[in-house]
């Protein structure tokens, strides 16, 4: 199914979960499990990250199958096309068709840590000239990236919307936004959404707190602000003590859930980091509190 056409039929928010192919040999091994659980959470879709520069696109592929194949899951397949020429767009693009892909999510993506790779000298350089380049020569629904709080390498939040307004105006249906630890960030943003006269679905990124060390270094990639709050509460959990800070993650992800449904969101976006725990957690107590279906 289209992307498009669930969030025009779902009478509540939708529930998604992003979800990474493993980079080892011992991942691949716990993935079907993870899989299990969080089909078993009922969402309305999953997505399935590309990887920068397209290194881990047989990766992505295996992970369709498992997903979409072998689990009947609606599927958003990620491409990150910094890098790429037109003639490997087209092969992923063709694959991603060939692989019974419908929607997909257009992002630039980050320059790949391996080393010595150079961009293809015709490769492009924005998520919108991706989306223009794919809508006229396929049929896929696609969705943008937003950032609350503005992408990292933004000049200003102004430039930002400019950009994010160009996505809809070049193809993009949906939305997905990236994470943020203060719902303000996201009020704001819709704020700013609604002046532009953006109209596509929106759904707001959910990243449970996994770890400390896993906070802090995906916060500065992200450009997600971690609040004081968060990082007194923190201060209070001894350093060693994980169902302590599981616990705390959860609840905390629990009440911005909560504020944001009753607020309207159109959906949530889980950032799974291929583990279930605490998204389980956190939906259950949605779900009994007849937040979410």
């Amino acid at each position: 199914m289209r992307i498009i056409e669930l969030l025009k039929n779902k009478t509540g928010p939708t529930i998604s979960f992003e979800t990474l192919p493993p980079k080892t040999p011992k991942g691949w091994e716990n993935i079907d499990n993870t899989l299990d659980e969080l089909v078993l959470l009922k969402p309305d879709f999953f997505t399935v990250t590309f990887g920068a520069g397209g290194k881990r696109r047989d990766g992505s592929l295996e992970m369709f199958d498992k997903i979409k194949k072998q689990r009947r899951q609606e599927l958003v397949a990620h491409i990150s096309g910094y890098g790429l020429g037109p003639d490997d767009l087209l092969s992923v693009m063709d694959n991603f068709k060939n692989s019974g892909i419908e929607n997909i999510l257009v992002i630039r993506g980050d320059k790949p840590e391996t080393e010595g790779f150079e961009p293809h000298l015709q490769s492009l350089n924005y998520a919108t000239e991706m989306i223009s380049f794919i809508k006229p020569k396929y049929d896929f629904c696609i969705g943008a990236a937003a950032y609350p709080e503005g992408h990292i390498e933004a000049s200003s939040l102004e430039k930002d919307m400019d950009y994010l307004k160009m996505k809809e105006d070049n193809g993009a249906e949906f939305i997905i936004c990236n994470y943020f630890y203060n719902n303000r960030y996201y009020f704001d943003f819709m704020e700013r959404c609604q002046a532009r006269n953006i109209k596509i679905p929106i759904l707001a990124g959910v990243m449970p707190i996994y770890s400390v060390k896993m906070l802090y270094i995906l916060a500065e990639i992200c450009g997600a602000t971690v609040t004081d709050e968060i990082k007194e509460d923190l201060a209070k959990i001894p350093a060693d003590d994980q169902n302590a800070l599981n616990e705390f993650g959860i609840k905390f992800a629990t009440e911005k859930c909560t504020e944001l449904i009753k607020a309207g969101v159109k959906g949530l976006h889980f950032y799974t980091m291929d583990r279930f725990v605490s998204v389980k957690a956190i939906l259950t107590e949605l779900r009994k509190g007849g937040l979410l279906e």
